[in-house]
């Protein structure tokens, strides 16, 4: 069977609370291991509904239904009351995650100022950003934590380099085509970086596939692909979408397709190449993402 990495980003309080211990029973239920990515600090994601105003963000909210989709409580967080802090609330989801074999990851400390600041944050902001998620995380598990990836791919050349004094394994910053090495300022490689190559749920709903049809979709697209990983988020596979992503690990294995978690990957499929990670946009978001440079055509070919 192919191995495909299977990442899932927890952006929030109710993902955490709720989408995890679903996903955990699924993965548990198919013999399946994944890297889960936690956002630790707080809860502040509805401060995006600002970017509503920005017309590419509102039409990939209207087209993924969004607010069916996350539910108005994960979609208002942090506005009309103080983001509520994940790490403090969720101290055993994210112990039970370790203890039943996943690997974890750092997210982010605030997920929702990363992407509106990542432009704007001084070096010393953005490390200590870095620092407080880590340390979050780390005091939860009482291990220190292996690897990273950044919120929307909002990752470029400075988020790489400042990474870099964290210490670890590997981070899943960008978007991209391989495994690889970045290249620093000073000409020497980085820690490696495992690029997500599948498009996600909300970057294609409404355009290219619908949501009934989600599953054939992403099965077409990584099987196309000789090096794949796949990200999920725990708002969307571990709650309204849990039983599509149940019938999509089905599909997974009826296609010999075995997802595990990026660190065995890494293993599996160490870097070959070191390559530039630049900014670029990205069909189905609005702004830009850290991109592996010299990628592939697109992500979105058709069959």
């Amino acid at each position: 069977m192919r191995k495909i990495g299977l990442r899932i980003d927890v952006d929030t309080l109710k993902g955490t609370q709720v989408g995890v211990p679903r996903l955990l029973e699924t993965l548990d239920k198919h013999g399946v291991t994944a890297s889960f990515f936690f956002s630790v600090g707080p809860d502040n994601m509805g401060r995006h509904l600002w970017r509503l105003i920005k017309p590419r963000f509102l039409m990939k909210m209207l087209r993924s239904n969004a607010a069916s989709l996350y539910g108005l409580d994960i979609l208002l967080a942090g506005t009309a009351w103080p983001g509520r802090e994940i790490g403090k609330r969720c101290r055993e989801e994210i112990r039970a995650t370790g203890q039943q074999g996943h690997e974890i990851g750092l997210h982010a400390w605030d997920h929702h100022g990363w992407q509106a600041n990542t432009e704007r944050w001084s070096d010393a902001t953005m490390l200590k950003q870095l620092r407080l998620g880590y340390d979050c995380l780390s005091d939860i598990l009482g291990e220190a934590i292996r690897c990273s990836a950044a919120p929307g791919w909002r990752a470029d050349q400075r988020v790489i380099e400042l990474k870099q004094s964290l210490g670890f394994e590997y981070n899943s910053d960008c978007r991209g085509y391989a495994p690889f090495f970045p290249r620093l300022r000073d000409g020497q490689a980085g820690i490696p970086q495992l690029p997500v190559t599948a498009p996600t749920f909300d970057e294609v709903v409404g355009t290219h596939c619908t949501v009934e049809s989600f599953n054939d979709f992403i099965c077409n697209a990584i099987c196309r692909e000789s090096y794949s990983i796949y990200t999920i988020h725990a708002e969307v596979e571990g709650m309204v979408m849990a039983e599509q992503f149940e019938q999509l690990l089905i599909r997974f294995k009826e296609l010999e397709l075995q997802p595990v978690s990026l660190g065995e990957l890494l293993n599996e499929v160490p870097p070959q190449i070191t390559t530039d990670v630049i900014r670029a946009p990205l069909e189905g978001r609005e702004g830009w993402v850290g991109s592996q440079n010299l990628a592939k055509e697109s992500l979105y070919a058709s069959d």
